[in-house]
């Protein structure tokens, strides 16, 4: 690849990083016989299926482009190798070679999406903000979704609760803690959650509110028990909390652990 085409590349690939937009960059890492490029060239795909720079052209390149865009809506890498000789096998092009290609996203930042902006919603939301998160914060009351009351988040979405997901991109990389007000809003705002693909959907409560709350979905929205599989409710890991900061640390600890595929038990070595 030229100088100037990695210029732009890498140009492309700051601006992905500091506007935190979703883009995937795929890499040739590999080649054998004849290529139109060559190990080290790289091409940025955005979101909108727009490219800088090339890995190539023609049919081996849109399909780099498709996988492009399932790595960035799932958030996972993933290496794929290309054959060009005959297309009646189904191979993108006649070259005579072939490339492996790395598909990685990049600019994706995990985001927090915090429903409800009292007391824990405001912890919370500051928490998350420390811990690298892209924090939307969501109230239907104007005073607790705003600069002034959270400073420097990525965004306030005033609405009803039930209307979030119409408001907030909510893909794969966005966890949602729902610190709402009490069953009127959650009847609204769970079955609308559960339509989207995103990996954890935590509600604030006690046990038995959560019961109370099952119910009512069940015979008002007809959830199944996996529709339920998929709620953390009661929120957070078990930590005796009673603060809204102490209630927000356990709820990011859930949430930490569900990302990084831990078990939430202690560390502490003790001999056998």
């Amino acid at each position: 690849m030229i100088a100037d085409d990695l210029k732009e590349v890498y140009a492309a690939l700051l601006r992905v990083h500091e506007e935190g937009t979703p883009a995937a960059l795929a890499t040739v890492i590999e080649t054998a016989g004849s290529m139109p490029r060559h190990a080290g060239s790289k091409m940025l795909v955005l979101v909108d299926g727009r490219i800088v720079g090339t890995v190539g052209g023609g049919a081996m390149e849109a399909r780099v482009i498709q996988m492009a865009l399932a790595a960035v809506a799932d958030g996972q890498s993933r290496v794929e190798t290309f054959a060009l000789n005959n297309l009646e096998d189904g191979d993108p092009g006649i070259c005579g070679g072939t490339a492996r290609i790395f598909i990685e996203p990049v600019g994706i930042m995990p985001a927090l999406l915090v429903i409800g902006g009292g007391h824990v919603g405001k912890a919370l939301a500051e928490l998350g903000q420390w811990a690298g998160y892209r924090v939307i914060l969501s109230d239907d009351r104007p005073e607790f979704a705003r600069e002034s009351y959270v400073p420097g988040l990525a965004g306030y979405v005033v609405c009803p609760p039930g209307e979030v997901p119409q408001h907030v991109s909510i893909n794969a990389q966005t966890y949602i803690a729902a610190v709402t007000r009490g069953l009127p809003v959650d009847l609204a705002l769970i079955p609308a959650l559960l339509k989207t693909s995103a990996p954890y959907i935590g509600l604030i409560g006690s046990r038995r509110r959560w019961a109370i709350t099952m119910k009512a979905l069940r015979e008002q929205y007809g959830l199944s028990e996996a529709d339920f599989a998929r709620i953390h409710a009661p929120i957070g890991l078990e930590l005796e909390a009673e603060t809204p900061r102490e209630i927000a640390i356990s709820i990011l600890a859930e949430i930490t652990m569900l990302r990084r595929g831990g078990t939430g038990q202690p560390m502490q070595w003790r001999p056998d």
